[in-house]
């Protein structure tokens, strides 16, 4: 996730990013997707963005909530395009230490993800894919996450501290030029109707995840609701490309 802070000026908030705060993943992307020939840690109309490629297109990763940057890429995107980098992680790896430094483990996460991750964040900025000039692109990757033993961290994995994600490899990546690329999302067809339960069957993901991904989907006019049947809504496709 991008840090900023705004330092009390007058006139538009110049917004930093924390660099000494980013992961190491976070620094990977970035410059990866700068290329050899852009830039790093660019200013652009007030803000700071994560990079710029030789081409004039702006970067910014984003490994949270798409909600901080609502603002910020509207803005950005009225004057150059940009594309917001979205790790979607695959496989993890995870190296626990102790408060001391001792690596206690190896091991890797059972989890794995997916391109519908992608709604778990984007749900804070729904209608983010309907800017012109801006793109989302989701980066398939495997990480390490280091985790060190310090009673500090969520009360969920017991006081463990998140210290580093690190980028194990690169797979490839789905770029989301416009909204009506989210119809890899829909594995229907125009005549098809379908509820939250249905989607997630079909794609293998929980239903919280579901409805998030259908929520996102409408606010797109991708999908819209129809009737009820129980306590269920029946959606259908509005536009298929």
């Amino acid at each position: 996730m991008s840090f900023w802070n705004t330092p009390q000026t007058e006139g538009k908030p110049q917004y930093r990013i924390g660099t000494e705060k980013e992961s190491s993943l976070h620094r990977s992307l970035k410059f990866r997707y700068a290329g050899e020939g852009g830039q790093t840690e660019i200013e652009k109309d007030g803000y700071v963005c994560d990079g710029l490629t030789e081409n004039g297109c702006l970067i910014e990763v984003q490994t949270g909530s798409f909600g901080p940057l609502k603002e910020k890429a509207r803005n950005l995107a009225a004057g150059a395009p940009i594309i917001i980098i979205h790790p979607i992680v695959l496989s993890k790896e995870i190296e626990l230490y102790s408060n001391e430094g001792e690596l206690l483990y190896r091991r890797k996460s059972p989890r794995k993800g997916g391109i519908y991750d992608l709604f778990k964040n984007l749900i804070y900025a729904p209608e983010l894919p309907l800017v012109t000039g801006l793109t989302i692109e989701l980066a398939l990757v495997d990480i390490s996450e280091k985790r060190i033993q310090d009673g500090r961290g969520s009360w969920r994995r017991k006081g463990v501290s998140i210290a580093d994600k690190s980028l194990l490899f690169y797979h490839n990546s789905i770029p989301l030029l416009s909204s009506r690329d989210y119809a890899i999302f829909l594995p229907y067809t125009e005549k098809d109707t379908f509820t939250v339960r249905d989607l997630s069957k079909k794609a293998r993901i929980n239903e919280n995840l579901a409805r998030k991904c259908l929520y996102v989907l409408c606010k797109l006019g991708l999908t819209v609701k129809t009737e009820k049947k129980g306590n269920a809504w029946v959606y259908t496709i509005l536009n298929r490309p």
